[in-house]
């Protein structure tokens, strides 16, 4: 069955940037606006002059403020919402979904209340007929450069090997490569959890401590996140590819990361609510850090850069004294754990 329709819920920079790439590729596009206001103001200037100005939207780009107009004749819709709206935008399309739609997360976060990754949410939220349909898009995915034509890759996730390959001949570009994986735990989880780590290289940078310290981070960071996606089910080679390591290196090196901005920021010492009270969008790391640590005590897993992530953002500490108190503390060997459990992946070892 050739899918050509795709509808995208969410006028942020990511899912605009996703309804013009598609509809550029020849698919037609509904994006979907939350107002008729908000409708008609991209209607009419034909672009989202908030998120992405001075890029017009493509003649089979449509805005609707209607959802069943909007999800009519949907054979692909895409989520892309703040993870602690993912729940009630999913009530909100439930009854209007056509038969055999493939749903499709593009946000990279946990709902904070049950910790949930949002294709838990969505299928705590939609009928059980769409849960086999549901997939999970992550990567090293920065909206001004793919909506530029700049080369980029992804991951499409799913447990359902048919829908993921279904999504990925629809949005796969020349410009945009897809690839498809069948390990939604380990996407979902790597996706969300290096917001936290691109906080704390934001931090780095904004401190002036240079690249040394910033590949250290990043690279524990990485250990960290994987230590609590395999506690959580996840498979450990997920964390070594483009939804882990590849999306870790953009969002922690990229000045366009907001998760990265808002690190910045706290080193030159904002408060996080001014900082908050200034973006037009949310930096997924912030509500994610309270999550993660969450299910990291679930699960008993040590997460020391995580901890010191949420004691900066919500007790106050000054980042430099994070900084030392992770530097100091007990020496240990780097493959430690390896070299006491062989069959443990070197990424799990302990910090």
């Amino acid at each position: 069955m050739v899918r050509e329709r795709v509808t995208v819920v969410g006028t942020g920079s990511w899912g605009t940037t996703l309804a013009i790439v598609l509809a550029r590729h020849g698919l037609e596009v509904t994006l979907w606006a939350r107002t008729v206001e908000e409708a008609n103001e991209l209607d009419s200037n034909r672009a989202n002059e908030t998120f992405l100005p001075g890029v017009r939207f493509p003649d089979n780009l449509s805005v609707s403020h209607s959802l069943p107009t909007a999800l009519e004749a949907c054979d692909l819709l895409l989520l892309v919402v703040p993870a602690q709206h993912m729940r009630e935008n999913a009530r909100r399309v439930r009854e209007h979904l056509r038969e055999g739609t493939i749903v499709v997360s593009a946000a990279k976060g946990l709902e904070i209340e049950t910790t949930l990754r949002m294709t838990e949410v969505l299928q705590e939220e939609l009928p059980p007929r769409f849960h086999p349909y549901l997939a999970v898009l992550s990567g090293p995915n920065l909206s001004s450069e793919i909506v530029a034509g700049l080369p980029a890759s992804t991951v499409v996730a799913s447990r359902n090997n048919e829908a993921a390959r279904l999504v990925q001949g629809l949005i796969m570009t020349p410009q945009f490569r897809v690839y498809t994986h069948n390990d939604v735990v380990g996407v979902e989880l790597a996706g969300a959890l290096k917001n936290i780590i691109a906080l704390g290289a934001g931090i780095s940078d904004g401190l002036g401590y240079g690249d040394n310290a910033k590949a250290a981070l990043m690279t524990r960071g990485l250990a960290e996140i994987a230590r609590l996606g395999v506690a959580a089910g996840a498979n450990p080679l997920t964390f070594a590819g483009l939804a882990g390591i590849g999306d870790l290196v953009a969002t922690c090196a990229s000045p366009h990361s907001r998760n990265h901005y808002v690190g910045e920021q706290l080193a030159q010492g904002r408060s996080l609510a001014e900082i908050q009270a200034s973006m037009r969008m949310v930096a997924e790391g912030v509500p994610t850090t309270i999550a993660a640590l969450q299910l990291a005590r679930r699960y008993g897993v040590e997460m020391p850069i995580t901890e010191q992530m949420y004691q900066v953002l919500f007790e106050g500490k000054d980042p430099r004294q994070a900084v030392v108190d992770l530097m100091t503390r007990d020496a240990k060997g780097e493959l430690e754990e390896f070299d006491k459990k062989r069959e443990t992946p070197i990424m799990l070892r302990t910090l």
